[in-house]
């Protein structure tokens, strides 16, 4: 059965606005679809460097851990690829049948597009 964690920083600094965000957004996406690993998204935003950061609940549904190691990702909007990079999170280990948020940071010179980034999902290439 899937279960919700949070890596223990977020645990102690997410706000209880967010945490039932990502709580009732689990809820509705916690069923195996033909996804072993799922990112589903929950919010995207553009920090002070002018880097994209991007927020997704990672839902493992394997009966192996998880986890990021030179990873590409890829932000996509209206079926175009936004922005693309290569995540290895070393401290980031997704265990069996688990779910937790965690957010993407993609540099600034990764993107070439100027279009609105806002209603995207990342996919895991």
């Amino acid at each position: 059965m899937q279960k919700l964690e949070f890596e223990p920083s977020w645990d102690k600094t997410i706000s209880s606005n967010d945490r039932q965000k990502i709580e009732t957004i689990f809820l509705q996406t916690r069923k195996f679809n033909n996804h072993p690993i799922q990112l589903t998204p929950l919010w995207q935003a553009f920090n002070h460097k002018g880097e994209l950061l991007v927020t997704v609940l990672i839902h493992n549904f394997t009966l192996h851990s998880y986890s990021f190691q030179n990873t590409k990702l890829n932000y996509i909007v209206n079926n175009e690829i936004l922005v693309e990079h290569f995540f290895t999170l070393p401290s980031l280990s997704i265990q069996e049948e688990r779910s937790m948020p965690w957010t993407f940071i993609f540099p600034k010179e990764n993107m070439t597009y100027t279009l609105p980034f806002e209603n995207g999902h990342l996919e895991i290439v």
